[in-house]
């Protein structure tokens, strides 16, 4: 009689021509090892811890890549973008992620901790792929790009978002929008001695209208300028 073929007998056997078995359990405890670090990498992320400062080797890191807090608030100020601990950012970290932090550790034999988030506040709240940035503390205000990934912003946002950016330029827009709407209003206007004074009396009617909108907007959906949110996970 003919043997049945044990096909799990013949993989083992083609596996042993290649590798033997010490390789194997060199390469299962390289795989447990690496599985470890991504959970830990992945719980360390979700989790967060704001005080923390990072022992990297100086030595090792890319000057292209370090970044002090004061130039983060800048560009998020800029941009109506959130500097936020990880653990608020809402959606998934991409595995490339995970590769960047994992290589950083074995490089300078550390475990990293205290992640940054810079991204559009709705990333925080909703699954959006607009351009994130993740950061590790480095001390002194210093912290290091590990990985940006996502769609870059939209090329008009600095613009679209410039009335929000403070106090100042907020009151501004409103006065400039108040003052073209004025000004398309004033064609209705007799050309006469009291145009100025109409005018003005108009810009006025017109000006606290619009004051009155975007508090209108503003306060029952707990809007705020970008100054005040840049790193805020209470306010929008």
């Amino acid at each position: 009689m003919i043997e049945r073929t044990n096909i799990e007998a013949k993989l083992r056997k083609q596996r042993s021509r290649s590798q033997n078995a010490d390789s194997v359990d060199k390469l299962l405890s390289e795989l447990l090892a690496e599985a470890k670090a991504e959970h830990r990498i992945e719980t360390t992320l979700s989790s967060g811890n704001e005080d923390v400062t990072n022992d990297f080797n100086i030595d090792l890191l890319e000057s292209d890549k370090v970044y002090h807090i004061d130039n983060i608030k800048k560009i998020c100020i800029d941009y109506r973008l959130r500097f936020l601990d990880s653990r608020y950012f809402k959606n998934e970290f991409p595995e490339e992620a995970i590769s960047k932090i994992k290589r950083l550790e074995d490089e300078h034999n550390i475990e990293l901790s205290g992640f940054k988030v810079m991204a559009p506040s709705k990333l925080f709240r909703l699954e959006n792929p607009d351009d994130p940035l993740l950061f590790a503390p480095i001390g002194n205000g210093y912290y290091y790009l590990i990985h940006k990934w996502g769609n870059d912003l939209a090329p008009l946002r600095k613009w679209l978002v410039l009335p929000f950016k403070s106090l100042d330029t907020l009151l501004f827009s409103t006065f400039v929008v108040s003052l073209l709407i004025t000004y398309l209003y004033s064609f209705t206007l007799e050309d006469n001695d009291q145009f100025l004074s109409h005018f003005g009396l108009l810009f006025l009617f017109l000006f606290k209208s619009v004051v009155a909108v975007v508090i209108f907007y503003a306060i029952p959906r707990g809007k705020n300028v970008n100054e005040a949110i840049w790193n805020s996970k209470y306010t929008k």
